[in-house]
């Protein structure tokens, strides 16, 4: 009998586990991943007050504008406040001391929780009502609603603890805003740049101020960014 086919068939399998070795040893390429978990973020500054109605309304939009283009960019909320050692906690905040609380609840939210969940959160308080923003209750209900745990998360002891911890967010949160030159709630940066001011009317919108609008800006410096950084 002839061994030829036996050959034939230990040459054939010899060469398929050389090439699934050789096919496994390859690295993969950078443009084989998913390239919107890898390419840079445009950054996003929301300059506000947690109880300003122009705020409410520019996170409103910035809402729709998420749920278009979320994984493309990087948002933060910076917090309009003044120093001021003779106020209640050393802080003045135009809408009160409860406008102050309201901003520590949501950055403590922002700094405890992903996105996914702080951002409900600010608008599960938005939702609620300028009357009810800065109240711990108020909170706790919205970091329920938005998935956050209270207690593990880190959440709760931001806002219920010693109280230092969200000072010590929102001084930060004054100083980043004073770095910007922001003044008014609310003040929209894309990109590094101002875009645009709701503060009773739209101003300094020059590329418009709907959702429509800020999407085209994010998806165009979104391009600009390189994916292989």
């Amino acid at each position: 009998m002839s061994h030829l086919p036996l050959l034939l068939v230990a040459l054939t399998l010899t060469l398929i586990n050389l090439i699934d070795v050789s096919a496994r040893q390859i690295p993969q390429s950078p443009l084989s991943v998913n390239k919107e978990d890898d390419h840079p973020k445009v950054p996003i500054v929301l300059g506000v007050m947690s109880k300003c109605p122009d705020a409410f309304l520019c996170e409103s939009i910035f809402d729709q504008v998420l749920k278009r283009v979320g994984p493309k960019v990087d948002l933060e909320l910076t917090f309009v406040a003044k120093l001021n050692t003779s106020a209640e906690g050393g802080i003045t905040c135009l809408h009160g001391p409860s406008e102050c609380s309201g901003n520590i609840h949501e950055l403590c939210a922002a700094k405890h929780s992903s996105r996914d969940k702080w951002w409900p959160f600010v608008q599960c308080l938005n939702y609620e009502g300028y009357q009810k923003i800065g109240n711990v209750d108020t909170a706790r209900r919205c970091a329920k609603a938005s998935g956050i745990d209270w207690d593990e998360s880190g959440v709760g002891e931001c806002i219920e603890g010693s109280e230092e911890e969200g000072r010590e967010l929102l001084v930060k949160s004054i100083a980043r805003t004073e770095s910007l030159n922001i003044t008014k709630s609310c003040s929209i940066f894309i990109g590094g740049e101002l875009r645009c001011v709701r503060d009773g009317k739209w101003v300094d919108c020059e590329e418009g101020h709907t959702a429509n609008d800020f999407v085209r800006i994010i998806n165009r410096e979104y391009e600009k960014l390189d994916p292989l950084y």
